[in-house]
């Protein structure tokens, strides 16, 4: 079973539920890039409720590029403010002093100039917290199709997959015959979201949130957590 997604920045946890629900994880990253979604922002909680953290990206001039192909604008000045932002709201979590100095090395070590290699920076390292294997590959070393539906069927087929698992939201686009007359199994995701403890919650749960919300406020049980294992 395989499951497909651009690769989005600090992604919510059902991201990384689907992911671990796979036997592969495809990065699509060679379609085109939609502005304003989660390829370049994400939400973290702060004490008055959500905030974004939004990358910068060039879009002027640049109608129809590819996910692969977008630049970061390396003069905005974000890494210092997504720093600033991330030591803010989340000094006092649990686990702060475990993470934070990976995120002081990925802001302050490398000037990022394509999207694609700091969303991909990130989720490897969420994905080694939180203790997912899956094999990972993208969609550029891989066969295309002209729909949406084709491209996802030639990627399972050249991966050699049976079964293609969803988002939730594939409903609305992909065409379940086609996968029915290749003898395609097509499954939808299925994720509830977990609770945990959270700073400034007081009781009062806010879901979505970018997954780097669970690892500092939960630490190494944020895998257990997700995997859906109690104590």
């Amino acid at each position: 079973m395989i499951s497909v997604h651009q690769p989005q920045y600090l992604p919510w946890l059902g991201y990384f539920d689907k992911i671990l629900k796979s036997d592969c994880f495809v990065f699509l990253d060679d379609v085109q890039y939609k502005h304003r979604e989660f390829q370049n922002r994400n939400m973290i909680r702060t004490k008055q409720g959500s905030m974004w953290l939004t990358v910068p990206v060039v879009t002027k001039g640049r109608r129809g590029q590819l996910v692969n192909e977008v630049d970061i604008d390396t003069g905005a000045g974000w890494q210092e403010r997504h720093l600033r932002s991330v030591k803010a709201w989340y000094g006092k979590a649990p686990h702060f002093d475990r993470y934070i100095g990976f995120f002081e090395k990925t802001y302050r070590e490398r000037t990022w100039e394509k999207l694609k290699d700091l969303n991909v920076h990130f989720i490897k390292f969420l994905l080694d917290e939180l203790g997912i294997t899956t094999p990972l590959r993208f969609s550029s070393d891989l066969g295309g199709g002209e729909s949406a539906t084709s491209r996802i069927i030639n990627i399972c087929k050249e991966l050699g997959a049976d079964i293609y698992l969803s988002g939730a939201g594939g409903k609305e686009y992909l065409d379940e015959e086609l996968f029915r007359k290749e003898k395609l199994g097509l499954k939808y995701q299925e994720f509830r979201h977990p609770v945990y403890e959270q700073l400034f919650g007081g009781g009062d749960f806010m879901p979505y949130m970018s997954a780097v919300d669970m690892l500092f406020n939960m630490g190494p049980h944020s895998k257990d957590i997700l995997a859906g294992i109690r104590e």
